[in-house]
């Protein structure tokens, strides 16, 4: 899982610096919202979250450490897609959006969760 996490977080590294790259070229900033989650929620958290379960390698085998990339990764995918389809000015998708965004927070608790009940005794 480990693995997983920091490889996705690298492609979502990629992504948020060739949208800012294309934001700064063109003069048009107007994805700058995007730009900001893809690199804080998708290469940032991703990271940590890769680096965490390479840390703290039985924590990776929990069933909820499981679920947490099952729900994490496909939720802020689509969240990144609705939030761009919001941005550029479909208002529409904003149910889609807050359900995505429930499911990433969703996730977050897992992890939480998974890191609480890892961390509480000395390695």
């Amino acid at each position: 899982m480990s693995n997983w996490f920091l490889r996705i977080a690298v492609l979502y590294l990629i992504a948020g610096v060739s949208l800012g790259i294309g934001m700064g070229a063109s003069g048009d900033h107007s994805l700058h919202p995007l730009h900001a989650h893809i690199n804080l929620l998708g290469f940032v958290l991703m990271a940590l979250f890769g680096l965490f379960y390479r840390i703290v390698p039985a924590a990776a085998e929990a069933t909820l450490a499981k679920a947490h990339f099952w729900i994490y990764v496909p939720a802020h995918f689509a969240q990144m897609l609705l939030l761009t389809l919001l941005v550029r000015g479909n208002e529409a998708v904003d149910p889609a959006l807050g359900l995505a965004s429930l499911l990433v927070g969703v996730a977050s608790l897992c992890f939480a969760a998974v890191v609480w009940k890892h961390t509480g005794k000395p390695a």
